[in-house]
């Protein structure tokens, strides 16, 4: 595995799922694969969860972490080509990449949406060019439109905790103050369609995915009716796609809080399990009675971070 973005790098889910649990209970038993190897972990942006698991299951397989915080441990980078540097960017990602992939043998990035330029974030620029430049095979650690370790860590609780075979999904859409990216729904979607689940969708209008994340998923603007009978709810803000309006990309269309999930919305449910990707604003993306109730998975969930980021880079280093 050279790259990891889409649930399609990660092949046969089925295998997939079977190696994290084997990983989770054995986590130190391919420390030989990573010794004398480095990867390095580049964040353009801040972090607990990814940076914590990341240099967790680093460690796990023996290998060294190195953590760069662009703009605080570095020059600021320039990240566009063809632009005069006379700003405040003192390097350009093109020098940059390959002096970083010519100090480790795996690269991990974290580079959020700009939320300015559509077409720039969802070519992913930023990711591509250190797979282009660093001749290193290279990780997503959340990036402009994807966070594949999120979602692959998700499908692993899922798969934990699940009553039935099939069971019912359903990702809404709850009010945030601030315009975030797409990244971690887009992911989550991705994933629960390529999964052995019922994956429903519901969102105010205008908040529509990208059809290519959205797939065969249904979606459904009553956010009571997609709740009725759910086995999992997992709540996440996003801003707006720009998908129908391009002019609307990264816009807080809504702040209903209608849509925060309470005691009420869970009430309709199948006695359903709450997930969240963490951070989470309490009484905006969910009320305190129902993150601290036992049907909250939040903590698990986010533990697995480090199993889904071990499964990753163990391939990874297999295929060196």
């Amino acid at each position: 595995m050279k790259t990891f973005f889409h649930v399609q790098d990660i092949g046969d889910l089925g295998a997939a799922l079977a190696e994290a649990k084997q990983v989770k209970a054995t986590p130190f038993a391919w420390k030989a694969l990573g010794e004398n190897k480095t990867i390095m972990l580049v964040f353009f942006n801040s972090s607990i969860r990814t940076r914590l698991s990341s240099q967790k299951a680093a460690l796990n397989l023996g290998m060294n972490p190195i953590v760069l915080n662009i703009g605080q441990d570095s020059w600021k980078l320039e990240t566009e080509l063809g632009v005069v540097m006379d700003g405040d960017k003192s390097e350009h990602l093109r020098e940059a990449i390959p002096v970083i992939g010519s100090y480790c043998d795996l690269i991990g990035v974290r580079s959020f949406a700009g939320l300015q330029d559509r077409a720039f974030d969802y070519a992913e620029t930023i990711l591509r060019q250190f797979i282009d430049y660093s001749g290193k095979p290279v990780i997503s650690l959340e990036s402009a439109t994807v966070h594949p370790c999120q979602a692959f860590a998700d499908l692993i609780t899922i798969e934990e905790y699940k009553t039935c075979k099939r069971p019912k999904v359903v990702m809404t859409w709850a009010p945030h103050p601030r315009a975030l990216p797409q990244a971690v729904p887009n992911s989550f979607a991705e994933w629960m369609n390529a999964a052995d689940v019922d994956f429903v969708i519901t969102h105010p209008k205008g908040y529509e995915l990208d059809p290519k994340f959205v797939g065969p998923a249904r979606v459904e603007y009553d956010q009571m009716k997609a709740l009725e009978g759910a086995d999992f709810v997992y709540a996440k803000n996003w801003s707006c796609p720009g998908v129908s309006c391009p002019a609307d990309y990264g816009k807080i269309l809504s702040k209903d809080m209608g849509w925060v999930v309470d005691e009420a919305h869970m009430a309709v449910t199948h006695d359903a399990f709450f997930m969240h990707c963490l951070p989470v604003r309490r009484n905006m993306i969910v009320s305190d009675a129902v993150i601290d109730s036992p049907r909250s998975i939040v903590i698990p969930e986010a533990a697995n971070r480090v199993v889904s980021a071990q499964v990753v880079m163990k391939r990874m280093l297999e295929s060196l």
